[in-house]
């Protein structure tokens, strides 16, 4: 297993699981990759590297945490409630899908957008059909003001892609898993004490249980092939390690380090970067209970609020080029005030921290998605895994979990084949 981000995590448990002998390479010193937290000496808390929203109906990511023993590393209301505030209006609203399994509450008029007609929400089954080429805004567009205060700043967080170059076909599966089903798998869920306490610590923690190596600061420089393509070694920065007829390898690395390992692989070579903010509030300020831990924003520079315990964390995302975040803050600051009706002292910017992830996801285009390699692209004996990967879903912490499982069943099945083709 080479990398320990949440996509290789999910595939070194799963096969660790089965009984299968693991060791897995970390560049860096953590585990979780992108999804991870540290504590921030100039706010004094524990912060998350980007804030991540995740939904009840999310099967893999549920499946992941039952297994490494996390599933109540998540927390989140009781109800499938989404607050909206738009800062051009002044106007606040709520989208609520209920209990059940059907999303009811829409065909009721206080559980819509405001603005939205009933056809407006038959429209958005257009996405079920949405052609490989077709972008956000050409699908949901004619939807009106349920476009423009729901699935646009919905599929901005998701896609991470501005909606006129966003690929529709990828929202296909979050109206069928999610949004499709009602408030049961739409309840939103949010870390409880950050993502490393969620997935990174308790998967380190599960696979040491089970037997498996993890060795940090170990850098994939190169793949050895042999004359027919298989692996016969992996070249680390300080050692290199043979690769046997009955070894497998996930490698679980960024698109771009994938393309370098791998002879002519394809993947996607464009990115969207992601703005994060952290403030740490005063004590005089707080959150109102009675609302779900997050906010979504029209009409700012931010486009998302995340409340937990001091920290108040605001998310720009589809971010293109050499982003300055640092000159976003004033502006990002004063939605914040803006959106929890803050004065005097207490609207003063209070201490806070930047975290510019440049290349946090694929662009999720038409024409990058068609470059996603699926998990057996690799040579023989290497499989990926990775939210970039051809999972199907869109490049979330979801999809990297899935990526991972897709990863760890081609792997067990191809050692399976090869025991019997190879019984002593």
């Amino acid at each position: 297993m080479v990398g320990a981000g949440v996509a290789g995590l999910s595939a070194a448990c799963e096969l660790s699981a089965s009984g299968v002998r693991v060791a897995v390479h970390e560049a860096t010193g953590h585990a979780g990759g992108r999804c991870r937290s540290f504590h921030d000496e100039s706010l004094g808390a524990l912060i998350d590297n980007g804030s991540h929203l995740m939904l009840s109906g999310n099967t893999s990511i549920q499946r992941f945490l039952a297994l490494i023993g996390a599933r109540d590393r998540l927390t989140g209301p009781v109800s499938a409630r989404f607050p909206f505030l738009d800062l051009a209006t002044g106007e606040r609203w709520t989208v609520d899908l209920g209990h059940g399994r059907i999303p009811g509450r829409p065909f009721s008029r206080d559980g819509r957008v405001p603005g939205a007609r009933l056809a407006d929400y038959a429209r958005s089954l257009r996405l079920l059909n949405a052609s490989q080429r077709s972008s956000i805004a050409e699908v949901l567009s004619a939807c009106g003001q349920l476009h423009e205060r729901f699935w646009k700043p919905v599929s901005i967080a998701v896609l991470n892609t501005e909606p006129e170059r966003a690929a529709a076909v990828l929202m296909k599966p979050v109206l069928r898993e999610t949004m499709g089903r009602g408030g049961r798998a739409c309840r939103p869920l949010t870390a409880r004490q950050g993502l490393s306490s969620a997935f990174a610590d308790p998967a380190v923690a599960f696979l040491a249980e089970n037997g498996a190596e993890l060795r940090f600061r170990t850098r994939l420089r190169s793949i050895t092939l042999n004359e027919t393509g298989s692996v016969t070694a992996l070249c680390f920065r300080d050692r290199e390690i043979q690769v046997g007829p009955a070894d497998r390898v996930i490698l679980a690395v960024p698109a771009r380090v994938a393309e370098e390992l791998v002879p002519d692989l394809r993947v996607p070579n464009e990115h969207r970067g992601i703005v994060n903010v952290h403030f740490r509030m005063p004590e005089s300020v707080s959150w109102a209970p009675e609302n779900p831990p997050f906010l979504g924003l029209l009409g700012g520079t931010a486009e998302w609020l995340f409340w937990r315990d001091s920290i108040v964390s605001a998310t720009v995302s589809a971010c293109q080029g050499d982003v300055d975040g640092r000159s976003m803050s004033g502006a990002i600051w004063d939605d914040v005030r803006r959106s929890l009706d803050l004065e005097g002292d207490a609207a003063r910017m209070p201490p806070h921290r930047v975290i510019v992830e440049r290349m946090a996801t694929i662009a999720q285009t038409p024409e990058q998605v068609a470059r996603r390699p699926g998990s057996d692209a690799g040579p023989l004996g290497v499989f990926l895994a990775g939210d970039w990967t051809d999972t199907g879903l869109p490049a979330t912490i979801e999809g990297a979990v899935r990526s991972g499982m897709q990863a760890a069943e081609l792997a067990a099945g191809s050692m399976g084949q090869a025991l019997m083709n190879d019984p002593g």
